[in-house]
């Protein structure tokens, strides 16, 4: 009788739920909802929340649609979901499971979000020193408690755990009395030290930080305890994996080798390779670096460039045209104009038009924004504006992680990934014009699928 591992992301729009195969790691079954759980901001505070309630229930509903007799022979879960973010509860009841089958959220906050922008910078500059590698910002979940320590005290005393909200799902199905971080959670929050696997609370304490919301830290791919109960079939009993951060599982449901390098294109962009075992990040944060060093697994780490600026720029000037041929008095269709303007592109290999495309500058150069240059009478066509357009958005990717980079560090191929690069063909021509290494396709990053293989491999 076949074994399945349950992989469940918790995404910022949709979760979606996986069935792994536990022999063949192939996936026996999945399906994806949206949450539609964004709460308007009335607040004047640039707040980004999410309902507590309707993600719960689009898990369970998400869930359910499985197969139930699969479901019944799940020896393990998964849980990835959106780092940076933090949710409240009540450890004693933050949950009921009186349906049985389910539990449903109660006594919780909203999810503060990663996209949260309360904490300015003037705020941020104020906070305590990290002991960490990796800088604060907004959206971080230490940050946004010290927020509420500032300006609503009185909120923090309602609550006796915090974590993200796939933490919070781990927490409720195994009854756990506090909430359990990985270090891929803990490092996204700030104020963690990666070396050590400590929070910085000598730090924290001297602020007044309480320090009884930080979640107890356990290693990644670790478990945090078994189900308390049945769950849409899944027997009570199941052992259950310490929540994992949602980029961590995309790239290890593609990177299968160490040479290796993920590079992903959807609404942003990221590109990453491991680093060697030995690798210690720096021992204070570097904001004006473009790369990054995110915790993996077994003390290593990630390399990572991450760009505000991916599928977004094309999609703005998708936007950009439809909205100009609607002033005209034209009705043009958004899906049908994309593809012709691929189209135009590839029909114009180069293009000595330079658009450099970071519209929403960069986390380590907040203050670049996007420029068009060497423009001339013969080079405005639309075959010529996009050919520039992806062009930019590669280049931009290569100023933070140069191919030299990528070499030295052993990389022999680059796996692509995410929908902007497998709708466009001249950003697949401009990445394999940029970097030297063989770059394939095919093989899309998805964590949910990840967060299972992980479970796969260590349990």
């Amino acid at each position: 009788m076949s074994n399945f591992i349950l992989g469940l992301d918790v995404g910022t729009t949709s979760v979606k739920a996986v069935l792994l195969e536990k022999g063949s790691r192939n996936v026996a079954a999945s399906h994806s909802l949206p949450t539609d759980s964004d709460v308007l901001d009335s607040s004047g505070i640039k707040a980004k929340e999410q309902d507590t309630g309707l993600i719960i229930d689009a898990v369970n509903r998400c869930i359910g649609l499985l197969p139930r007799d699969k479901l019944q022979r799940v020896c393990s879960i998964g849980l990835s979901g959106q780092m940076h973010g933090i949710l409240f509860w009540r450890a004693q009841s933050g949950c009921d499971w009186s349906n049985r089958d389910f539990f449903i959220a109660r006594d919780t906050s909203q999810l503060i979000t990663w996209q949260d922008g309360r904490c300015s910078s003037d705020f941020l500059s104020s906070l305590p020193k990290p002991d960490s590698h990796l800088s604060v910002a907004t959206g971080f979940g230490c940050a946004t408690i010290f927020w509420y320590m500032k300006h609503r005290p009185e909120f923090l005393e309602g609550f006796t755990a915090a974590g993200t909200i796939q933490d919070y799902v781990v927490s409720m199905l195994c009854g756990l009395d506090r909430c359990v971080m990985t270090p891929q959670n803990a490092a996204s929050w700030g104020f963690f030290n990666t070396s050590s696997s400590q929070w910085n609370e000598n730090v924290l304490k001297g602020a007044g930080f309480p320090l009884h919301l930080l979640p107890q830290c356990v290693p990644s791919g670790g478990l945090a305890g078994q189900t308390c109960s049945e769950w849409h079939g899944i027997p009570a009993g199941t052992p259950v994996g310490a929540a994992l951060g949602d980029f961590q599982c995309s790239v290890y449901s593609c990177m299968s080798t160490q040479t290796d390098a993920v590079l992903n294109i959807s609404t942003s962009a990221q590109l990453t390779f491991t680093m060697p075992a030995d690798f210690k990040p720096p021992h204070s944060p570097q904001p004006t670096s473009p790369i990054s060093y995110f915790p993996y697994f077994e003390s290593t780490y990630l390399a990572v460039a991450a760009s505000l600026n991916g599928g977004n720029v094309l999609a703005t000037f998708v936007e950009m045209l439809t909205s100009w041929m609607r002033e005209l008095g034209a009705e043009p269709s958004e899906s049908n104009l994309y593809e012709k303007l691929i189209q135009s592109a590839l029909n114009q290999e180069t293009s000595d038009l330079r658009v450099n495309p970071t519209i929403l500058g960069e986390r380590h150069n907040p203050l670049c924004l996007g420029q068009v240059t060497n423009i001339s009478s013969s080079n405005v066509s639309l075959g010529h504006v996009i050919r520039a357009l992806c062009h930019g958005v590669i280049t931009n990717i290569t100023s933070m992680m140069p191919a030299e980079c990528l070499q030295q560090a052993g990389v022999s191929r680059i796996v692509g990934s995410g929908s902007a690069l497998a709708r466009n063909e001249v950003l697949r021509q401009e990445v394999e014009k940029a970097y030297p290494q063989q770059v394939v396709y095919g093989q899309n990053a998805d964590s949910a699928i990840g967060v299972a293989m992980v479970l796969c491999d260590r349990l």
